[in-house]
């Protein structure tokens, strides 16, 4: 399971989902401009405030770090 803590107006998180889609990757995308307990998850998971952060199956990754992302999903380009 992929979880996306993200806001609307945030670039990198829309490039991020956009990547995601691209690779056919299924992924729950959290507001948490919107999810006052989603947002203390992320920060309690990531140790942050900033957008996005990613949780694949527990592995945290804080902003849209292609590299990082693709090597846990074993995306090859």
């Amino acid at each position: 399971m992929i979880k996306v803590f993200s806001t609307p107006t945030c670039p990198y998180c829309v490039t991020l989902k956009e990547f995601f889609k691209e690779h056919n990757i299924e992924f729950e995308d959290i507001d948490v401009s919107q999810d006052e307990k989603a947002r203390d998850e992320m920060v309690e998971k990531s140790g942050q405030m900033g957008v996005p952060v990613v949780d694949i199956n527990g592995e945290i990754v804080v902003g849209f770090d292609k590299e990082k992302i693709s090597q846990l999903l074993k995306i090859t380009e």
